[in-house]
């Protein structure tokens, strides 16, 4: 029946909507800074439009290759870049909705225009005369006359048609093709049964002696749940973050501690519709087959030719450094975690679902510490403006909201962002609250990105989201320590986007690689608890007053508390996906076995569970960070090394050094190599000791 319905409002959405008159995606948008108008766009628009976007598009793709004017790099190169501008405009619109607003409308669409825009991916690195002339191009380089960012993008285009086939026999290409078409629908349902399963799951509590030891700003939020789902006088928790982790920090009730974990641990691994283990079977397979058919040995070998790390050797090594000091320090957490656990006599061993509750209640004995003190100083709107004022000190940036914009969602506000001279940046919007058809997570996308065409600098227009703490009926949204980070951390990514000066739009802002790229969020986390950085956004929410100088020099004295469970639990999931994209065979894998071999290989501790089980690690089996989950820890070590340039000069907000990470990093995008970027703002190679240290691991 659900099959029939869904043909049935496809071909709907196929002829409802066929006229440039009423789909603003075919139209010039008549808005302000040219953003979207969210309000005029419907659902049934999108697939005329990325119908509409691939014939243009391929129209253009045809014009270049079959240019009978001998291959230029503005006739072909340049030319390609600035292709596609339908396409583009579609596409970043429905994938930022269909992560923040899905529905099954959307999923139809999207099962619709997957295999269509790979399908389209593969017409343009397949096609033979267009690849000649790349080639020829890059075959003589060097005597072309090309500045430095022309050479990159040629040498990008180059590389990236061999790497999806270009260089392959017709028989290979049609293999190619089929398995492109299988992969990313395997992707794309994988991360459909997530967002399933998260959706599904609720614990209903009737009695409120279940909640003992739950803040009350906790039981609130989830008592509001419940009467948004109808169950007034209930109390409703979730997989989403936000609702089971300050149940796993503060509920004495073990069992629903033990409860609420467990759902979680077990998304997608329920042996019901939405289980992922035989999506994760087809992925592992198909990608293995794809990466010996480029010339591969392994899935990782093909998406790691095109990183700083290059090979999964180092990737192993560079793991192996952090892993041991990591894991070594978690056995230590967890001795004094269990030595509390004895003394109060009850003879329970430390699980992972004691393992928050307890280390909220070390940090409370040791450091005099609880984040529940903290959170009424870290009101949602406070931290963005402080992030915003850390902003306008490094770079000289301002930020004004923008009233009656279009949004895609009434939680979504709007900001105009502007350099020291009030030259226009770009436009930021932000999406902080979790709600049903929104994925788990944060994120940065790029609704449009930045480019310079006929001598005019196109400004971006960047979206943060989150799913951070909701406001309550009577609080504002107030924010948890791991909370105020990812809003630091995302906003790093949106000014990476946002400062790029760039001429080419496949080298602008975030379009480098992948263990580049967390750089300029993550240096971003390390203001965040400077205790100069805290007093300009950490304001009690009822009165007003500036968190006092004993909770921050906690805070400060708290730093490298639980490091050895934070550093463990995530390069676990980096080794396991190391693990899954280092197979060489096609053989079925039984996905728990495997994923128990690895921990058992690594000597991981029972007492921790893997960040991101197998069947919901949604960023190496649907988001694009397959083989490169290790690259938040890789790009931990260029963070920790940048920051010491400021640190080093005993002002953290140093206008020299800030200038110089604009200019060599957040403007240059992937013009240059990463490692040479690096070094022109650094001065030298970063030095790995910098993690262990900052992590007090060493």
């Amino acid at each position: 029946m659900k099959k029939l319905i869904v043909a049935v409002m496809i071909g709907t959405l196929l002829t409802g909507c066929s006229t440039n008159k009423d789909n603003p995606f075919l139209q010039v948008y008549d808005t302000p800074f040219s953003v979207p108008p969210f309000d005029k766009i419907k659902t049934e628009h999108y697939l005329p439009a990325f119908r509409e976007g691939i014939k243009t598009h391929q129209k253009e793709i045809d014009a270049i290759a079959e240019n009978s004017e001998a291959p230029t790099f503005a006739n072909t190169v340049e030319a390609l870049d600035f292709s596609g501008e339908l396409l583009k405009k579609v596409s970043s619109v429905f994938f930022n909705l269909y992560s923040t607003d899905t529905n099954d409308k959307m999923e139809a669409i999207a099962n619709e225009v997957t295999p269509l825009l790979t399908e389209h991916s593969d017409n343009l690195y397949l096609n033979k005369a267009l690849f000649q002339r790349i080639k020829t191009l890059y075959d003589k380089r060097s005597t072309l006359g090309l500045n430095a960012e022309q050479i990159r993008l040629l040498e990008k285009y180059y590389k990236n048609f061999v790497r999806n086939g270009a260089a392959l026999n017709d028989e290979q290409k049609e293999r190619l093709r089929e398995i492109n078409k299988q992969l990313s629908l395997a992707e794309l349902q994988f991360g459909q049964n997530v967002l399933a399963e998260t959706n599904a799951y609720q614990k209903w509590i009737t009695d409120e002696k279940e909640l003992v030891g739950l803040p009350e700003n906790v039981k609130q939020s989830a008592a509001e749940a419940a009467k948004e789902a109808g169950r007034e006088g209930q109390w409703l928790f979730t997989t989403k973050k936000a609702s089971f982790i300050p149940v796993l920090q503060y509920s004495e009730n073990r069992e629903l501690r033990r409860e609420l974990l467990t759902a979680y641990n077990k998304l997608a691994d329920n042996g019901n519709k939405n289980d992922n283990k035989p999506v994760i079977n087809k992925i592992v397979k198909l990608r293995v087959q794809k990466a010996q058919l480029l010339g591969y040995p392994t899935w990782a070998d093909y998406e790691l030719d095109d990183t700083m790390a290059k090979t999964p050797q180092k990737v192993y090594e560079f793991l192996a450094s952090v892993w041991e000091p990591s894991v070594r320090k978690a056995r230590e957490e967890a001795a004094e975690l269990q030595k509390m656990m004895d003394a109060e006599g009850k003879g329970e061993k430390l699980e992972p679902w004691d393992w928050w509750f307890y280390a909220e209640k070390l940090r409370k004995a040791k450091y005099d510490l609880e984040e529940e003190a903290l959170k009424p100083y870290f009101k949602l709107e406070n931290v963005r403006k402080g992030v915003f004022d850390l902003a306008s000190k490094l770079y000289g940036l301002k930020f004004k909201k923008l009233e009656n914009m279009p949004v895609y969602h009434p939680d979504v506000e709007v900001f105009e962002v502007t350099d020291a001279n009030d030259s226009l940046i770009g436009i930021l919007y932000t999406d902080y609250y979790p709600r049903a058809g929104k994925k788990a997570g944060a994120w940065m996308n790029n609704i449009s990105e930045q480019y310079i065409k006929d001598n005019i600098n196109h400004r971006p227009v960047i979206c943060n989201v989150g799913n951070l703490t909701k406001p309550t009926s009577d609080k504002p949204a107030l924010l948890s320590m791991d909370d105020v980070e990812t809003l630091f951390h995302e906003f790093g990514h949106a000014l990476h986007g946002l400062l790029s000066q760039c001429t080419y739009p496949s080298l602008s802002g975030t379009n480098v690689a992948r263990d580049f790229v967390e750089l300029p969020s993550q240096i971003m986390e390390n203001w965040c608890w400077e205790p100069e950085v805290i007093k300009t956004y950490a304001f009690h929410y009822k009165t007003g007053e500036v968190m006092p100088n004993e909770l921050i020099e906690k805070i400060q004295q708290a730093s490298t508390f639980n490091q050895g469970f934070v550093m463990t639990e995530l390069l676990s999931a980096a080794l396991l996906d190391m693990d899954y994209h280092t197979i060489k065979d096609t053989a079925d894998i039984d996905v728990t076995a495997f994923e128990n071999a690895t921990m058992k290989r690594i000597g991981m501790i029972p007492q921790i569970v893997v960040r991101y089980r197998s069947t919901y690690f949604n960023h190496v089996f649907s988001g694009g960070y397959s083989a490169g989950y290790y690259s938040y820890t890789w790009a931990e070590v260029l963070d920790a090394d940048a920051f010491q340039a400021f640190k080093e000069t005993g002002d953290i907000y140093n206008s020299e050094i800030a200038a110089s990470f604009r200019k060599n990093i957040l403007e240059r995008g992937d013009s240059d190599d990463p490692m040479k970027l690096y070094v022109a703002f650094r001065g030298k190679e970063p030095q790995p000791d910098a993690l262990l240290i900052k992590r007090g691991l060493k």
